[in-house]
């Protein structure tokens, strides 16, 4: 019983891991489209004006946003690489732990999860 409960507890631990950072990544994604919209308004405001002062009055205006997006997406891909190492982490030390107990965990995780898609 304690092998199980030890897989369930590394289970539990990756899924919370996973929650937390799916919140992080959620907020981020959200503060990058903010950014691509302003973006956005900005390239439309510069196509209205047609005019080349027009450009290089934003231009450092639209350098920024598209700057403060770059490093938005590579905290978003820096985060998902940290959950997907966390999960694989935990895996791997169930795995090693208590092979048989892991590999029969993910057994039923995986026919509740094909039950559940089936309907």
């Amino acid at each position: 019983m304690t092998t199980t409960s030890s897989v369930a507890n590394n289970v539990r631990e990756a899924r919370k891991a996973i929650l937390e950072t799916s919140g992080d990544i959620q907020s981020d994604l959200q503060t990058l489209q903010t950014e691509f919209k302003r973006l956005a308004e900005q390239v439309g405001n510069i196509v209205a004006d047609k005019g080349s002062a027009a450009w290089q009055r934003a231009r450092p205006s639209v350098e920024g946003v598209v700057s403060d997006a770059q490093e938005k997406g590579r905290e978003v891909i820096d985060a998902a690489r940290d959950v997907t190492d966390n999960f694989v982490d935990a895996i791997d030390k169930s795995i090693k732990d208590r092979p048989y107990t892991t590999l029969a965990l993910f057994a039923v995780v995986g026919f509740l999860l094909g039950a559940t898609w089936r309907r």
